[in-house]
């Protein structure tokens, strides 16, 4: 890797480390996340200081743009101020309205449904498949009514979820098909990369994601007639990018949008990392086969599920999670891996249960194996210089998990 500014960056951190005893006389805290430098990142930033824009629409924006279409196979991308903002953006394209319904399901962040309620939508949640944590498609067939217009997929830790099936009922009732991708940048279903397999696909660069930049997203468009809508509503609703096309002599407000472009600070950072996506995608998928075959005896020894996924879909190795027995089990496992200092949270809160699940949505058919996953689901650590760490994670896992099941633990 050519030397940059991250990289001596990461050096200099690591050597202060080496310098005081103290510091390494007890292991260091493992977190969920740790944000990376891994390649040009500042350099960029200081290359579009020099170049004197600063709001977005600038050189970075444009090269990410380029870059994304080309990773997702997609017909036109265009960078956004987040995930939440790409969603948001995808919604008002679906021409949601007052008293249209969305199907989606309850096992994800609220951007994916609060999306559907800004445009006076209503969110149907549906069921999980237990195996991927993917939208079940016989319960989306069994959801559509009369007032559905749109299907949202996410694909739950980076798997894509079952995109020929939901594809099939999102043509036969002539439905837009959304894939909520914020997870899956680098992962593919059929052979075909995540956010070219609906009309309209949602990515996070936030700092949790494989691929970031803080805050940050983009929107993927694969239905052309979409394309220059879909400029209009991210520059606030009006022709601006006409007018820099040189297309008319003047802007002006045609249409809903909001400010959905990010700055060039942004971009910036976001290209360096984007310029890596390749090294972090296979770093990524090496930790997540560490844990999977380092954990390989626990579902037969202590009843505890590893993650599952179709043969027809690669991950990009965005999480890796444990099902616990149950929810007490659960809540003793992150206690336990907190007092040595190892970060492994739990995930969502269903939102068909939630106080703005209940507000603004309603749920088709029964929760039970969203709720079941939902009590039982740990997150371990996983980030792009997880590196030793992840030998003591593991080791230090396997140990809670015997003492839990010899302890006489609720489980």
């Amino acid at each position: 890797m050519p030397q940059s500014s991250g990289a001596r960056f990461q050096f200099d951190r690591r050597s202060v480390e080496d310098q005081n005893p103290a510091a390494t006389a007890r292991a260091a805290p493992v977190p969920f996340n740790r944000p990376s430098l891994v390649g040009r990142e500042l350099d960029n930033i200081a290359e579009a200081i020099r170049r004197g824009q600063l709001s977005g629409d600038g050189h970075f924006t444009a090269e990410c743009n380029a870059i994304i279409a080309r990773l997702t196979g997609s017909a036109s991308a265009l960078l956004t101020h987040s995930g939440t903002a790409a969603l948001e953006m995808a919604a008002i394209l679906c021409d949601l309205k007052p008293g249209d319904e969305v199907i989606l399901p309850s096992f994800t962040f609220v951007s994916t449904a609060n999306a559907v309620v800004l445009r006076g939508a209503t969110p149907v949640f549906v069921d999980i498949d237990p195996r991927t944590l993917n939208l079940d498609p016989s319960k989306v067939a069994d959801a559509v009514g009369p007032r559905t217009r749109a299907i949202f997929a996410v694909h739950y830790a980076g798997f894509p979820a079952d995109m020929d099936a939901l594809a099939q009922i999102a043509d036969a009732h002539g439905l837009l098909l959304v894939e909520d991708a914020a997870q899956a940048l680098g992962s593919f279903y059929k052979g075909r990369p995540a956010g070219s397999l609906g009309d309209l696909g949602a990515f996070s660069f936030h700092e949790t994601k494989n691929i970031l930049s803080g805050e940050g997203g983009a929107l993927t468009l694969n239905t052309p007639v979409l394309v220059d809508r879909a400029r209009i509503i991210r520059e606030k609703g009006t022709n601006r990018s006409q007018f820099i096309d040189g297309l008319v002599d003047k802007y002006t407000w045609v249409d809903l949008g909001s400010s959905y472009l990010p700055g060039e600070l942004i971009a910036a950072f976001l290209h360096g990392q984007l310029e890596r996506v390749d090294e972090v995608t296979r770093r990524r998928r090496q930790l997540f086969a560490r844990y999977f075959q380092s954990f390989a005896a626990l579902p037969s020894r202590h009843g505890i599920d590893l993650p599952r996924w179709s043969a027809e879909v690669q991950g990009n190795g965005h999480m890796f999670y444990l099902l616990l027995r149950s929810a007490a089990q659960r809540s003793a496992f992150i206690a336990a891996m907190r007092e040595e200092g190892i970060g492994t949270p739990f995930h969502y809160v269903p939102l068909h249960s939630s106080p703005g699940g209940q507000r603004f949505g309603r749920s088709a058919g029964g929760m039970e194996h969203t709720d079941r996953t939902a009590e039982r689901l740990v997150r371990l650590p996983m980030f792009f210089d997880l590196e030793d760490e992840i030998e003591r994670v593991i080791d230090i896992c396997l140990r809670v998990v015997r003492k839990l099941d010899g302890s006489g633990a609720t489980c």
